[in-house]
């Protein structure tokens, strides 16, 4: 079972789109997929549940309560993506951060966002796991609007970061529907969806490594 986790210490930054669209890619390609929110607002859990009854439906569960979701994971589950709780330190994260592959950190371009993710990207290099390489972390670049200054700004003051920038995926109102219909950008293939697919590839290729 491959773990992805999805996490920052600002809230708004888009993580809950990040989670719900890997689990619905994973799910779409076959795989039986499992969606822990940790998160109190329950936004990927009401997701999922939109997304019941579907061909590729994934399974939501509750993980505001530490440990206990594990005895309702499914053993045959090939994919188990996290939506963390906002506003949590790797401290706070530790009993995730024991057994995730990959830590996927959106990050937007404000001031506020950049300063809130230094910080936490400080108490995820303390982590054992961080250091030894065997727990992998990437940046997203999220909610950009390439033909302004901020956003190419972000972009190039990422790049320079210790972390790779694994996507760069662009300010879209298609987000915000999608997600309150339990769907996702990859369940459609109409030539305007596939252009935003396109801002995906290098992430999925990331966590395919």
């Amino acid at each position: 079972m491959k773990t992805v986790l999805v996490a920052s210490s600002k809230g708004g930054v888009g993580k809950t789109t990040i989670a719900t669209h890997l689990a619905a890619h994973a799910a779409l390609d076959g795989l039986n997929t499992a969606l822990l929110d940790a998160d109190p607002q329950r936004s990927s859990t009401r997701w999922a549940e939109r997304r019941a009854g579907t061909e590729s439906a994934v399974l939501p569960l509750d993980g505001t309560r530490r440990k206990a979701w594990r005895k309702h994971l499914p053993d045959d589950t090939q994919r188990l993506v996290i939506d963390a709780p906002a506003g949590a330190m790797g401290g706070d994260l530790e009993h995730l951060l024991e057994f995730t592959e990959h830590v996927v950190v959106p990050v937007q371009a404000s001031t506020l966002d950049i300063e809130a993710t230094v910080p936490f990207l400080d108490s995820l290099a303390r982590h054992p796991r961080v250091r030894k390489g065997e727990l992998r972390v990437g940046l997203v670049g999220n909610k950009l609007r390439p033909w302004t200054n901020a956003s190419q700004q972000l972009v190039e003051l990422l790049k320079q970061w210790p972390y790779p920038l694994v996507a760069q995926l662009r300010d879209s109102q298609a987000y915000v529907l999608l997600t309150g219909l339990g769907r996702s950008l990859f369940d459609y293939h109409s030539a305007k969806v596939r252009e935003h697919q396109q801002d995906w590839q290098p992430l999925l290729r990331w966590l395919r490594r």
